[in-house]
């Protein structure tokens, strides 16, 4: 039978420092703000595991052995180093100095970044830099740590990335003039012809967003290659259909094309944009001022309520 593996915690080996300190069993549970039982089954379990008496309990008061003497100062060691590694990890945190790689969907940066700039100005010893992105190709690089962050809407979950939810908007209609459909106030999503819909076929995700959607984009035979939704509209304006388009984007659009954006019926679809970094990213302080710097951007009716009133934790 192959012998299991032994698994010693960190905890245990502080159950041991402190038995070696106090001398009684008692005391040391005191100490650790554990019950007296707990303690002795904790350091009985990892003598056990390893194989040797590290105390002596005929002794009065409590003595280690010549084994658990030197376990003892191994585990003192341990402890010392992963308190180090923990205030590393929190000096880490609360530095302000560095650089910060942000990966970005077209389908958010145009509204972002602009004003993202302009607020991280005022830090003048971070260096931020943006890269507009296909939204795979940011997964994969936030994965392999090639960027520190991502903002994009991305309703998927995934068990290595932490998403920090950070606003959401309304989604609406952009019709072609030409089109019949721009003769409507509002657009009833289920009577949309999908075979003029026009997607940005690397931002299809964005789309998917939308109840119902998904159906339209497997009935679809054109697509436009590219993430730039500018493009993306004057192909609309060209040829019957329509396309879908973020709250956020209307306000840059010129007044002509304003009057071909119409409102969807109810249920209205909304998008989550959010923030994402790895779970082992540790610069808190970073991930909070690029949030804030976003407060101060996007219309505080979108922001996810828990960011106005609570900083993120990692």
């Amino acid at each position: 039978m192959q012998k299991k593996s032994n698994i010693m915690t960190l905890q245990q080996l502080e159950y041991v420092v402190a038995l070696d300190e106090q001398r009684h069993f008692a005391k040391a549970a005191e100490v650790c703000n554990i019950t007296q039982s707990t303690l002795s089954s904790m350091i009985h379990k990892l003598e056990e595991e390893l194989d040797i008496t590290i105390f002596d309990r005929a002794c009065h008061p409590v003595q280690p052995t010549l084994a658990g003497e030197n376990l003892i100062k191994q585990a003192r060691e341990v402890l010392f180093k992963a308190n180090q590694l923990n205030e590393m990890s929190k000096n880490e945190k609360a530095k302000n100095t560095g650089n910060i790689l942000i990966g970005i969907t077209s389908t958010v940066g145009p509204y972002i970044m602009p004003k993202l700039f302009k607020y991280m100005s005022q830090f003048q010893d971070i260096n931020l830099t943006a890269k507009e992105m296909y939204r795979d190709d940011i997964i994969s690089k936030l994965k392999t740590a090639e960027i520190d962050m991502a903002i994009m809407s991305y309703p998927e979950n995934d068990n290595k990335l932490l998403e920090i939810p950070l606003y959401n908007e309304k989604l609406y209609a952009y019709v072609s003039p030409n089109d019949e459909l721009s003769k409507y106030d509002k657009i009833n999503l289920n009577t949309m012809p999908c075979e003029r819909l026009w997607v940005l076929k690397h931002e299809i995700n964005f789309q998917r967003q939308i109840p119902g959607l998904e159906n339209y984009i497997t009935c679809r035979n054109q697509f436009y290659e590219t993430g730039n939704i500018a493009s993306l509209l004057r192909i609309v304006d060209e040829n019957l259909g329509f396309t879908v388009l973020p709250e956020l984007h209307i306000p840059i659009l010129r007044e002509s094309s304003k009057r071909n954006v119409k409102e969807f019926t109810e249920p209205i679809p909304t998008r989550t944009v959010s923030l994402f970094v790895r779970k082992d990213y540790v610069r808190e302080s970073f991930v909070n001022i690029i949030i804030d710097g976003i407060k101060t951007i996007i219309p505080n009716k979108m922001i996810v309520e828990r960011l106005k009133k609570y900083k993120v934790r990692l």
